[in-house]
C-alpha cells in the first residue's frame, strides 16, 4: 500500500518533476525512474506522510533529522519541491484570533528573546558564513545591475545603491541598525566620510566589526555597539539611517515601536532606507506547505514577514513619509543561488565548522528561499522614507521638507 501511494503521488506531479524524482524506501526498493535527477533516500517510512500531503517543509525537517537523504543538484531539488506542494504557499490565511497573534508576537519579541533569536542564527559560526558569503560578509540581497557581475561586485553595487539613495556625504551622522559584519557601515565610512554607528545583537558580529574598525584606523568616527535598537540614546539625532535585513526580526506587533523609535532617532529632514524581506501574500502570516515552520525551527526563530503595504502603512502612522519603494525580488533569488552554489562547493569545510544538521538545514534553506523569491512567494523591498522637517520653503521644490530631491536620477548617476 505504501508503494502504491508513493507511485500514485509521483504520477500526479506536473511538468517534468515526475521524470526527475525517485524514492528509495528502507530496504532498497526504488520507486521512480532510474535516471532521476532528484532522489529521496528514506531511512524511515515516517517522511512519507509529508510526501503524500505536499508538506515540503516537513520533508526538509525530516532531512535535517536524518530520516531521509536528498540527492541531486539543489536547483532541481527546488523545482521538484515546488511541484510537490499542494497549492500556493502564500494563500495561508492569517490566524483566526488577531489579538492572540498580536500578544504572541509581542511576547516573543521582548529584548531578551530577540537577543537569543539573533544569536541563534548569526552566531552559528563566522567560519561557516565566510565559506559562502562574499569577502565583506554582506548577508542580505545583492544588486545585479549587470548580469556578468560576481557576488562580491554585486554586493558592492548594493552598498553603493543604498549609500546613493541616502545621499550620504562627509560629516553625516549615519546609523546602521542591524549592521551585520559591517559591510555597509565600513563602506559608508570609507567611501562617503560619514560618522557611523552600527548596532547588532550578535556577539560574533560585534567582535568582528570592532576588529575591522581598529585595523582600518576608523575608531575616531566609526563605532559598533552590542545593543538593542530600543536602547539607542535619542539625544543626538542622525542625519541618515539604514535598516538592512533587520525589520524582519522585529515582529508584526513591535513594528510600530520600531518605526516610532527610528522617527525619534532621525533628524527633521533626514532619510531612512529600510531594506528587507516582505511577504508575497497580503494576509499569510508565514509560508504554507510547512515552509514557514521549517524556517522558524531551524533558521530564523521569531522571524515574521509582512506585506509591503502593511509596512508602508505602519511607517506612515509613525510619521515617516514614504518617498521611493523598489522591489529587488529577483535580485535576491540570484543572490541566494550564489550563496547556495558557494555552500555546495564547500560542504566538507562547512561540516567541520558546524555540524551535519546545520549544513543540511542551510542547504535546504538557501535553495528553498531562492525558489521562493523566483516564484514571488516572498519579495525584497527597499523603501526610502523621511522624517519631514515641516519647513516648506527649503529645497529646490517648495514643500520638499527633506533631503530627497523628488526625482530618481541621482540614485543611478555614475
Amino acid at each position: 500500500m505504501i508503494e502504491s501511494l508513493v507511485e500514485d503521488r509521483i504520477s500526479r506531479l506536473d511538468g517534468q518533476a515526475a521524470h526527475a524524482l525517485a524514492l528509495v524506501l528502507p530496504g532498497g526498493r526504488r520507486i521512480g525512474p532510474a535516471d532521476a535527477d532528484v532522489v529521496l533516500r528514506l531511512s524511515s517510512l515516517l517522511p512519507l506522510r509529508h510526501f503524500a500531503t505536499g508538506n515540503v517543509g516537513g520533508l526538509a525537517h525530516d532531512c535535517v533529522e536524518g530520516l531521509l537523504d536528498i540527492e541531486g543538484p539543489m536547483r532541481r531539488v527546488a523545482d521538484v519541491a515546488a511541484e510537490l506542494m499542494h497549492g500556493d504557499p502564500t494563500s495561508r490565511s492569517a490566524a483566526a484570533n488577531p489579538l492572540r497573534r498580536t500578544l504572541f508576537s509581542r511576547w516573543r519579541h521582548r529584548k531578551a528573546s530577540d537577543a537569543r533569536q539573533v544569536q541563534h542564527h548569526y552566531d552559528v559560526s563566522d567560519e561557516f558564513y565566510a565559506l559562502w558569503l562574499d569577502a565583506r560578509r554582506v548577508y542580505s540581497c545583492a544588486y545585479w545591475p549587470e548580469p556578468g557581475m560576481t557576488l562580491g561586485a554585486a554586493q558592492e553595487a548594493k552598498l553603493e545603491h543604498v549609500c546613493r539613495k541616502l545621499m550620504l556625504k562627509p560629516g553625516d551622522r549615519f546609523l546602521d541598525i542591524g549592521a551585520g559584519w559591517g559591510g555597509l557601515l565600513l563602506w559608508a565610512a570609507e567611501h562617503y566620510g560619514v560618522r557611523a554607528t552600527g548596532i547588532t545583537l550578535s556577539k560574533n558580529q560585534h567582535a568582528h566589526v570592532n576588529r575591522l574598525i581598529a585595523e582600518r584606523g576608523l575608531s575616531d568616527r566609526v563605532r559598533m555597539l552590542l545593543l538593542d535598537y530600543r536602547d539607542l540614546p535619542e539625544d543626538q539625532p542622525y542625519d541618515k539611517i539604514a535598516s538592512i535585513g533587520m525589520f524582519e526580526h522585529v515582529g508584526r506587533a513591535r513594528l510600530p515601536t520600531y518605526f516610532a523609535k527610528i522617527h525619534r532617532l532621525l533628524a527633521p529632514g533626514g532619510l531612512l532606507l529600510n531594506h528587507g524581506i516582505t511577504a508575497g501574500g497580503t494576509r499569510n502570516v508565514q509560508l504554507g506547505s510547512g515552509i514557514g515552520d521549517f524556517v522558524e525551527r531551524w533558521i530564523f526563530p521569531g522571524g515574521e514577514l509582512m506585506h509591503i503595504s502593511h509596512v508602508l502603512e505602519v511607517m506612515a502612522e509613525q510619521g515617516l513619509e514614504g518617498l521611493d519603494t523598489e522591489n529587488l525580488r529577483p535580485h535576491y533569488a540570484r543572490t541566494l543561488w550564489a550563496w547556495s552554489d558557494a555552500l555546495e562547493a564547500h560542504l566538507d569545510a562547512a561540516r567541520r565548522a558546524t555540524n551535519e544538521r546545520t549544513v543540511r538545514a542551510y542547504r535546504l534553506y538557501l535553495a528553498g528561499s531562492a525558489l521562493g523569491f523566483e516564484r514571488g512567494w516572498m519579495a525584497l523591498h527597499q523603501t526610502l522614507a523621511s522624517r519631514p522637517s515641516g519647513r516648506v520653503d527649503e529645497g529646490v521644490l517648495r514643500g520638499t521638507q527633506c533631503a530627497y530631491p523628488f526625482k530618481r536620477d541621482y540614485m543611478y548617476r555614475r
